[in-house]
């Protein structure tokens, strides 16, 4: 299969089972929601390091939002339901309420809840309130500035995370400005993330490492410098590898992105699309590459 001159290799992207969240921050103006955006996604790229992986999705419009006020949402994903509650106290205590004007709710419709604004009430040292709105509990906690409105609870669901492809080209120029143009294809998905800085990972991992105290370590396989050392994955041609990488509220959100971004990277000066993943053996999810485009 070829898009565009450019080889799609019949590989599959491996994912696997995370949980997720989504959360609308609004602010007086759509500075300061995205700036409390940004800082509560900070160092979110990758569960290996970080304890979760988080990004911007989009931002909001005041009609959109539920105090009628300019917002972002932004997603979070762990692996698990303790990580996640873990991660929105700190994140929403010491990056949103700390934030001027913000107030943060709830974005996501599920069944499985949990307690953030609940517990951070306790900050406001007995002066907290609560109020119903719309039929949603909301705490209101007093602050310097004034007041930060929180919502009581946050929805977590099953996620998908670590849906990937992998971008080979001739120079690294061209590769960049290949992954550029799928990654602001792909922001224009709702429901995903691409946790990594600019939404692009120059080093993508394995599974293994030569050294004991290692669980992970760089794709020998795809980096060009080395590859007359190792059995590369590479055309000799190829001279750069990015990977862009895709967190989910469901499978179906990942492959959408898939389907946008992989066609935008297709430019001139790309060799192949390929894709990382373990045999299988590892990963809940298979997004063949060949099916997605098909």
């Amino acid at each position: 299969m070829r898009i565009n001159g450019v080889e799609i290799e019949d590989t599959f992207a491996e994912a696997f089972k995370m949980r997720g969240t989504r959360l609308v921050i609004t602010a007086v103006n759509e500075k300061w929601a995205m700036e409390a955006a940004r800082r509560a996604t900070g160092f979110a790229t990758s569960v290996i390091g970080c304890g979760c992986e988080a990004g911007v999705e989009r931002t909001m419009l005041p009609d959109e939002t539920l105090d009628g006020r300019p917002g972002v949402s932004i997603l979070l994903f762990t692996m698990g339901k303790k990580g996640m509650e873990d991660q929105l106290m700190r994140r929403v205590g010491q990056c949103i309420m700390t934030c001027p004007t913000t107030a943060c709710f709830n974005g996501l419709k599920s069944e499985e809840m949990l307690k953030v604004g609940g517990k951070l009430r306790y900050f406001g040292d007995g002066f907290q309130m609560s109020k119903l709105l719309d039929g949603r509990r909301l705490w209101r906690i007093p602050v310097m500035e004034g007041e930060f409105l929180v919502e009581e609870s946050f929805g977590i669901k099953k996620a998908v995370g670590g849906g990937n492809f992998l971008i080979l080209g001739e120079h690294p120029d061209v590769t960049l400005e290949a992954a550029e143009r799928a990654v602001e294809a792909m922001r224009k998905v709702d429901g995903i993330v691409m946790p990594f800085p600019g939404g692009i990972v120059r080093s993508g991992s394995k599974t293994t490492s030569r050294y004991k105290f290692l669980h992970a370590s760089t794709n020998t396989d795809f980096c060009p410098t080395i590859k007359r050392q190792v059995e590369s994955q590479l055309p000799p041609e190829v001279n750069s590898v990015l990977e862009i990488v895709i967190d989910g509220l469901d499978e179906e959100a990942v492959r959408r992105a898939m389907q946008v971004g992989i066609p935008a990277a297709c430019i001139p000066g790309i060799v192949r699309i390929s894709a990382g993943n373990y045999g299988g053996m590892l990963g809940q999810y298979q997004f063949h590459l060949h099916e997605l485009l098909g």
